[in-house]
């Protein structure tokens, strides 16, 4: 019999994307194959602290619209675990003695977090130093990617065209109207290095606007502002092979109710909001030019293994992307995992191949 794969999850995180890790990471340990691997779990909570589970992937679920979440540890706990009780936050993965343990007996690890902390190259650098495979983009693309203005002026650099946008920061004075005016109305301000649409505002009244910066900016120093794209919602996964084959998914659009004008985050994950066409219904030339953008945008930030890229298709048939997700939702109805199914790989064949690429050194 074949020796199993040693695989470590690590998921929840600090991010304001926590939840929705957990939920990932439930839909993950639930579908990889107790044959083929042996699995180590590991939880981030929201302060930080590493902490090893056992876990029932049943009780990882958003239930009653109530969000899972990585359990603090007691204080007991934590001074029992550790000789380093009294150290900054930043150390908290090292006040885990079982967790450092942990990570240094898996073959690869599966890093389900998503956001900061997790999807932005920082969880990515902690493995390379540690000499540990892992699944997903290394530092320099989950960083670039996660960083949507980062993100447009590569792919702007590639000919790959994007929405035009202003940048905020938190420190210094918001553009003005007169800067603003090119850009149209409405709006959208995001935070520049956040997900899941959290702490996303739309804006019809540049009166607005201040408010919706003071909401980007409880969730990081710099905030997006962009020009409103008016077209179909359309996303497309990107899976890398062990060979270095890079592939795209059927397409996918998602069709918003009439009681909501943009996919925010109760949209996406609590609300029954939204329907989903999975493969999209449009043309073989568009589908085409979907997976071609997919694969030049996946190269052209120098991802691995998989991301998922969101695109809208205007009224007159440009595509404009979105935004790039390097380590994209992995829930029971994520749609990453939705197109490879419909493109005829299974979530379990998904999981395997993510694997082997990462052991290839991908």
């Amino acid at each position: 019999m074949a020796k199993r794969i040693r695989i470590g999850v690590i998921y929840g995180g600090r991010s304001s994307e926590h939840p929705i890790s957990v939920v990932s990471a439930g839909s993950v340990l639930a579908a990889l194959d107790p044959a083929k691997y042996e699995i180590v779990t590991i939880g981030i909570t929201q302060s930080g602290a590493w902490i090893p589970t056992e876990v029932d992937p049943r009780s990882l679920i958003i239930a009653n619209r109530q969000l899972p979440q990585v359990a603090e540890p007691d204080q007991a706990d934590q001074a029992a675990s550790s000789e380093l009780a009294g150290a900054p936050r930043e150390l908290q993965l090292f006040r885990s003695s079982s967790a450092v343990a942990a990570l240094d007996s898996v073959d690869v690890v599966i890093p389900m977090l998503h956001g900061a902390y997790g999807e932005d190259g920082t969880i990515q650098g902690l493995l390379e130093m540690a000499g540990v495979p892992y699944v997903g983009s290394g530092v320099l693309a989950s960083a670039a990617a996660m960083d949507k203005v980062f993100a447009k002026i590569v792919l702007a650099a590639d000919g790959i065209e994007v929405a035009p946008y202003l940048v905020a920061h938190r420190d210094r004075p918001a553009p003005d109207f007169e800067q603003l005016e090119p850009l149209g109305l409405p709006l959208f301000v995001k935070p520049a290095r956040a997900g899941s649409s959290v702490g996303i505002s739309k804006v019809s009244n540049l009166h607005d606007l201040p408010d919706a910066l003071k909401l980007a900016f409880e969730f990081d120093s710099k905030a997006l502002i962009e020009q409103a794209v008016l077209g179909r919602e359309l996303e497309c996964g990107v899976l890398q092979d062990a060979d270095g084959t890079i592939t795209a998914s059927l397409p996918a659009e998602i069709r918003l109710h009439p009681d909501f004008d943009w996919y925010s985050f109760d949209a996406k994950y609590l609300d029954d909001s939204s329907d989903f066409d999975v493969p999209a219904l449009i043309g073989d030339s568009v589908l085409a030019e979907v997976q071609r953008l997919s694969c030049q945008v996946f190269q052209a930030l120098d991802c691995a293994g998989l991301a998922r890229v969101d695109f809208f298709l205007t009224p007159e048939g440009r595509l404009v992307v979105n935004e790039v997700n390097t380590m994209p939702g992995f829930t029971s109805i994520s749609m990453y995992p939705k197109m490879w199914a419909a493109s005829g790989v299974s979530y379990c064949d998904l999981l395997d191949r993510l694997i082997a690429t990462a052991l290839a050194g991908r």
